[in-house]
Order: structure tokens, then C-alpha cells, then sequence
């Protein structure tokens, strides 16, 4: 923590505000503890922090406020509207402003996210934090300056009057749905309720409900299918009777019993990883983000987003350890366990190869399953390195694609950030859209005619592509022979 007297340097004019129905000013907010949280949404690190902030505002409601600096890193962040829908889906309850052209970052000397910055009660930087695990920190100190503060009557406990963006925000069915999962044999479309907390398992035919797996409130509890519990789930794989689901926001691997109708915690602890050199029994083996899974001749595969590498798990002996990436966040092609990822958040197979969604490098890689193969990028960029362009290979750009599904020779992308669905012909790399006019919408029609909004998660099935339209809180059907998008109705 570096220590300081500096004044903080207010918020400029005309900047837009969320969840506060008006803009704010440090000026006006002496007497509070404030921290700023310079983050962008698609930091997968600024994630984590959320939590701890949360328990600070719960400690400390009256006296602290937090106020999240949204400063992008990818164009699409730097619109009002994303930054609403991000608010919405992360449930931030604080004020967040929208510092699109870095001139709060620049006054601040930040160069990283998550960067933290505490201002005392005079408007005074105290000191500044980058990376996780603040919270004792942050605790420490703003309990220091309530002690010496409070006796002489310069800590305002009075109710800051803010106007959250979750205010008048009509009720769906799905809620930021992240991923889905299509399993052709029985029949049924698996979809990751993601802010519901619950699996919803439909008819891949007709949409129709079969069964809510989770009671729709945010926990991590086992048992039946009502007893269950779940946080912020994402992708998910199954072999007929079983559906392993990657339960991010509990860092952990759950494992859904579709004929006993119970779940089961099979990997993680509940706690997000701190070490990643730890790793053997799975159940004992702390997780980090585990973002999407596949499922191989007993092996689940794991995109392990928080750690920026794959891991791997052998079903029957319930052992785990990582498969690739250094940890090190970046984009570098070798062998697997020299290799580097950035924020790796979809996976699929064609049994031969694992092809990763390298969500913050912008780009889409092939890891062997074979522990001595390697990794290779087949099209995309780096971590700023990025766009919306077909081309062949490393000349296509993506713009933090987070969802990817293998069929018949081909990948197909959810090119998150574009609005679009990509398709990548493994023959030669080419890169091509398929679906997605780019702009932000809901809107069926044949390739180029629709709409999407943030697509996280997709699958192949039944000579269809299955899509969850996070942003549209929609499950979208493309049929892969006329490209025509539909909009499936769950009823």
C-alpha cells in the first residue's frame, strides 16, 4: 500500500453516472470513506473483487462509499448501455461511472485492473491496491481512520440517496443466461440460468420446461434438485446421466445426478484459489473461476478462467491438476504447460484437440489432450490486440469471444463483444461470420439479418446451433444449412 497525503482529484463534468440518478462529487462526499475501483467488466480479476468490496459495504454501510470507475479495455465497454447491463448482471449496488476516455484513470496514475484507492474523510488519498484480495487490508485501514476520526465528529454516517439501475427493470424468464449445453441423444438443451442460480433443462425440440434444477436464490448447498444451490453457474457437459456443471461463483465443479435428481460438489472447495501449485484430490483442490467444461472418455476438461489455464479431471479416480497454460496471463503457443492464456472461458473437442474461447486475448487456440501435445492459436489477436474482421488465421479479429462449439470440421464462435456468431473452418483457418449484423439486438432472420446481445455460450446439436443470448436473456436456434436465427420460446 503506497501512503500519501495527495488530494483526490474530483470527477470531471459531463460524465455519465449509474446507479445514483445524478452525478456525484468527492466534494460533496466529505465526512465518508470512499474507495474507487477502477475496473472493466470483461476482468475476470475485478470480478473477484466485487465480493470484497460487498463485505466491506456490509461492515461499514454508513460510513463507506464505494464508487466503481469503469475505465474499458475492449470499444463495446465504453457504451452506457454495456456498462448498464454489466451492473445488472454482476449486481453492483454502487455508484459506477463511466470513465470511457481514461481521464479518471489518468488523473489517478492507475495502470492496472483492478486498482483500489482509498480517500479518507477530507478528501485525501490514503493509499492505493492493485490486484485481489484486498479486503484486510481495506478493512484495517478504513477501521484506523473511523477510530481516529469519529471521536472529533468528522465521519458522516448519513444515508447517501442513490437510485439503483435494477429499479423498474422488467422481469424474464432466463436471467444473463451464460452458457447452454445441447445433448443431442436425449434430447435436451441444458442452459445455465446464470443470474437465476439454476440450470434449466428444455426440450431441444420444442422448448418446452422439463426441469429447474436450484431454488433461484444464490448459496452452495447439495442435495435434490430443490435443495440445491448454486452461484453464478456457466458451462456445463454430460454423458446422458450425469451433467457436470462449472459453478463459477462458487468455485467449484458440481455434478447433477439427472436420474436421482440430486447434485453433488465434486471439485473445489467453495473458496476461490489462492495457490496454484496445489492440486490431487479433487474435492480438497481449491478452484479458481472454472468457466466452462467438456467431458472426454471420462476426463472433464476445464477452462479455468480465474487461473488462465486448463485443468483437467479423471473422473473415475477423482483426481485433478492443471493440463496447460504457466498462469501467466498472456498469449504464448509451446507446450502445454509452458503455454500462457488469458481469462480462457469456452472449450470444445472434436476428440483430438481442446479449441478454447481466449476470452481477453480476443482469440481462439487448439490445446492437444494429449499431456505432451501443445498449444497453438489458430486465429485472433492478444490481450490488446483486438476487433471485428474475417481473414485467415492470426488476421481475423474477435473481440473477447467467450463461447465456442466444434461440428463437423468447423468452430463455431460466440464473438461476445461483436454481437456475433463466427465460424473458423479448421481446414485453413478462415474466419468468416455467420450470424449478427454486429449491432446490439434481438432480432430473428437469416445470417446477417439477426441480432444478437452479448452472446456468451453455444452449442451444436441436431444440425443446429444452440446460442445463449446473455443480454437478450434469450436461448436463440440457428439452423446451420440456411443460417436462419429463431428465437426459442421456453414455455
Amino acid at each position: 500500500m503506497e501512503q500519501g497525503v495527495i488530494r483526490a482529484p474530483d470527477f470531471p463534468d459531463g460524465m455519465e453516472w449509474f446507479n445514483t440518478g445524478r452525478p456525484l462529487k468527492l466534494a460533496e462526499l466529505r465526512g465518508k470513506i470512499v474507495i474507487l475501483d477502477f475496473w472493466t467488466a470483461c476482468c475476470v480479476n475485478c470480478l473477484h473483487v466485487l465480493a470484497d468490496l460487498r463485505r466491506l459495504e456490509e461492515k461499514y454501510p454508513r460510513e463507506l462509499v464505494v464508487i466503481g470507475v469503469h475505465s474499458a479495455k475492449f470499444t463495446a465497454e465504453r457504451e452506457g448501455e454495456y456498462i448498464r447491463r454489466a451492473i445488472l448482471r454482476l449486481g453492483i449496488g454502487h455508484p459506477v461511472v463511466n470513465d470511457r476516455d481514461l481521464a479518471v484513470w489518468d488523473a489517478y496514475t492507475v495502470h492496472a485492473w483492478p486498482t483500489l484507492v482509498l480517500v479518507d474523510p477530507a478528501g485525501r488519498i490514503v493509499g492505493a491496491l492493485s490486484g485481489e484480495g484486498i479486503y484486510d487490508t481495506f478493512d484495517r485501514l478504513i477501521g484506523e481512520i473511523i477510530a481516529a476520526l469519529d471521536p472529533k465528529g468528522l465521519i458522516d454516517r448519513n444515508s447517501l440517496a442513490l437510485r439503483p439501475e435494477r429499479e423498474g427493470v422488467p422481469e424474464s424468464h432466463l436471467s444473463f443466461p451464460g452458457k447452454v449445453h445441447a445433448h443431442e441423444p436425449s434430447g435436451r438443451i441444458f442452459i445455465a440460468d446464470t443470474n437465476n442460480h439454476r440450470i434449466v433443462i428444455a426440450g431441444l425440440a420444442d422448448g418446452r420446461i422439463r426441469q429447474i434444477i436450484g431454488g433461484g436464490l444464490e448459496g452452495f448447498a447439495d442435495g435434490s434438485f430443490s435443495e440445491a444451490a448454486f452461484s453464478q453457474p456457466q458451462g456445463m457437459a454430460s454423458d446422458g446421466q450425469f451433467l457436470y456443471v462449472a459453478d463459477t461463483g462458487n468455485h467449484t465443479i458440481r455434478r447433477i445426478d439427472l436420474d436421482a435428481k440430486t447434485v453433488r460438489t465434486i471439485a473445489g472447495t467453495g473458496k476461490q484459489a489462492r495457490d496454484f501449485n496445489r492440486y490431487g484430490e479433487a474435492a480438497k483442490t481449491p478452484l479458481n473461476s472454472p468457466w466452462d467444461l467438456v467431458l472426454h472418455e471420462g476426463t472433464l476438461y476445464i477452462a479455468m478462467a480465474g487461473a488462465h489455464q486448463l485443468w483437467r479431471m479423471d473422473l473415475e479416480s477423482d483426481q485433478i491438476r492443471p493440463h496447460a497454460g504457466t498462469v501467466r496471463e498472456g498469449r504464448l503457443d509451446g507446450p502445454l504447460m509452458r503455454a500462457d492464456f488469458a481469462q480462457p472461458s469456452g472449450l470444445a473437442t472434436d476428440g483430438r484437440l481442446l479449441y478454447i474461447a481466449d476470452s481477453e486475448n480476443s482469440s481462439i487456440r487448439a490445446a492437444a489432450i494429449d499431456p505432451k501435445g501443445e498449444v497453438e492459436t489458430l486465429a485472433g489477436g492478444e490481450l490488446f490486440d483486438f476487433g471485428d474482421a474475417d481473414g485467415i488465421g492470426l488476421a481475423a479479429r474477435f473481440q473477447h469471444p467467450l463461447g465456442v462449439a466444434y461440428h463437423e470440421g468447423m468452430l463455431y464462435i460466440a464473438d461476445t463483444y461483436n454481437n456475433k456468431i463466427r465460424r473458423l473452418d479448421l481446414a485453413d483457418c478462415s474466419v468468416t461470420t455467420f450470424a449478427g449484423t454486429g449491432e446490439a439486438g434481438l432480432l430473428d432472420g437469416a445470417g446477417a439479418e439477426a441480432r444478437f446481445s452479448g452472446p456468451s455460450g453455444i452449442a451444436a446439436a441436431g444440425g443446429k446451433l444452440i446460442v445463449a443470448d446473455t443480454d437478450n436473456h434469450a436461448i436463440r436456434r440457428i439452423d446451420l444449412a440456411t443460417r436462419q436465427t429463431e428465437t426459442i420460446t421456453l414455455s
